[in-house]
């Protein structure tokens, strides 16, 4: 049998290093590889599986709508492709708004810009986002996101984009002496951004609601004044959502924890939109923004944007979310989740941080000395001692997630709550075996 390692390149890692098993199935929260071996799925693997693996929902739906309709351009209508917007602009509240569909979410936060400016009149107009975010790997997304594997490929200032320091309570660039302080100050950085580049020049501010792969998770206050400021100065707010939304995070949309209030001007959506069982992001924009673009040439397009069987994928995993009220589980596991990993941090010295608790997502921090915070290894660098532990609970069952020295729980949202006990279980006997410095044993 021939190897994917012969023939196919693979993200974020060296090729000649790669290895992984071949999945073949799944099932809920669990996935089945050639050789007969089960994983349990903490990650929602990329953190997009948000309904776990082959819902019969979802995938009863792709059958149906191949059986009528595969493939229609996007300059003719698609009825999966109408009642999929109508149904993401009711339940983000955005009335009388429009939805542009595209590929995934690296393109999703590119066209979101480009509509920003366009509505803005500002062409090449200026983007804030921060750093140690991410929001994609094409070229402009790498240059929006602060991520440190995008930012030595690509130069952000040619796309107009600038980082501002991010809400990282934890280690908060602004030496804060609380979260709420640290939260008040990285929106401030903001304001300031905005006042020296001039408002008249900035054309959106795109920022990650919750944490994605970065890992850090904003004070409460961070959103609201950060949507408070940018309606101050007239700024369109850009809500990546691609990780945080469908529930993830326990609203259908991070942001809306915040109230009404908080809702962005445009929003931006890929991974749990059909639950990863096929490609498809999302655009969704306010009414104001819709009305300035009403009467201009949209000068944009994608082959496969608004594709029906991906749009019919897409009403599935929402009818799903809401028929099996996954939101609301996501948010009582979530609590349950983060109580667990709460205790787990006061009986192991090298947790540092948890942080999360709002869903179904949590970011355990591993430092090698909790006093000063020191991180187990630099950031982004994967600290040995974690790498063995992922290969320890690989060879048991469980895959769990991690990046720099931090472990990302993000199972699917139809996990049992005995599957979760027992990997959380897992988690707590694996770490408390981690061979430590000196440091953090003590």
């Amino acid at each position: 049998m021939t190897s994917e390692r012969d023939s196919v390149l693979h993200s974020w890692c060296v090729q000649s290093e790669w290895q992984a098993p071949t999945i073949v199935g799944g099932q809920g929260a669990r996935l089945r590889d050639d050789a007969g071996n089960e994983y349990l799925d903490m990650s929602s693997l990329a953190e997009c599986s948000n309904l776990g693996h082959q819902h019969p929902l979802v995938v009863a739906a792709i059958r149906a709508q191949a059986d009528k309709l595969c493939f229609v351009t996007s300059a003719w209508g698609a009825q999966p492709r109408a009642e999929l917007a109508r149904m993401l602009l009711e339940k983000s509240g955005f009335a009388g708004g429009r939805v542009f569909f595209t590929l995934g979410g690296a393109d999703a936060n590119e066209h979101a810009v480009k509509f920003a400016r366009q509505a803005r009149g500002l062409p090449h107009g200026k983007v804030i986002a921060r750093e140690r975010s991410y929001h994609g790997a094409s070229y402009a997304a790498m240059a929006l996101s602060g991520d440190a594997r995008t930012q030595t490929q690509v130069d952000s200032r040619a796309f107009d984009v600038l980082h501002v320091p991010p809400p990282y309570a934890y280690r908060c660039p602004f030496g804060s002496a609380s979260d709420t302080q640290c939260g008040e100050r990285a929106a401030a950085a903001v304001e300031a951004a905005i006042l020296e580049q001039g408002a008249s020049t900035v054309a959106a501010v795109l920022m990650e609601p919750n944490a994605g792969s970065n890992g850090i998770v904003a004070p409460d206050n961070y959103w609201p004044r950060l949507r408070a400021i940018t309606r101050d100065h007239g700024i369109p707010l850009i809500a990546d959502e691609v990780m945080s939304g469908f529930g993830r995070c326990g609203e259908w949309f991070a942001w809306q924890r915040h109230g009404s209030s908080a809702r962005p001007d445009l929003m931006t959506l890929a991974k749990g939109l059909t639950g990863a069982h096929l490609p498809l992001g999302a655009v969704v924009m306010s009414a104001a923004i819709a009305e300035r673009l009403q009467q201009q040439m949209l000068n944009t397009g994608l082959t496969y944007c608004g594709h029906p069987l991906s749009c019919a994928a897409g009403i599935a995993a929402m009818q799903a979310y809401e028929g099996e009220h996954l939101i609301e589980r996501s948010r009582l596991l979530g609590e349950q989740m983060f109580s667990v990993l709460k205790r787990m941090q006061e009986r192991h010295a090298v947790i540092g941080d948890v942080r999360g608790g709002h869903g179904l997502f949590a970011v355990v921090e591993l430092v090698s000395d909790r006093e000063a915070r020191t991180p187990l290894a630099p950031w982004p660098q994967l600290p040995g001692e974690l790498g063995e532990l992922l290969r320890k609970a690989m060879a048991e069952g469980v895959s769990f997630a991690a990046r720099g020295n931090l472990i990302l729980l993000a199972p699917p949202l139809v996990i049992d709550a005995g599957e979760l006990a027992a990997a959380l279980n897992l988690l707590d006997r694996l770490i408390g075996e981690l061979a430590l410095p000196q440091a953090a044993a003590a």
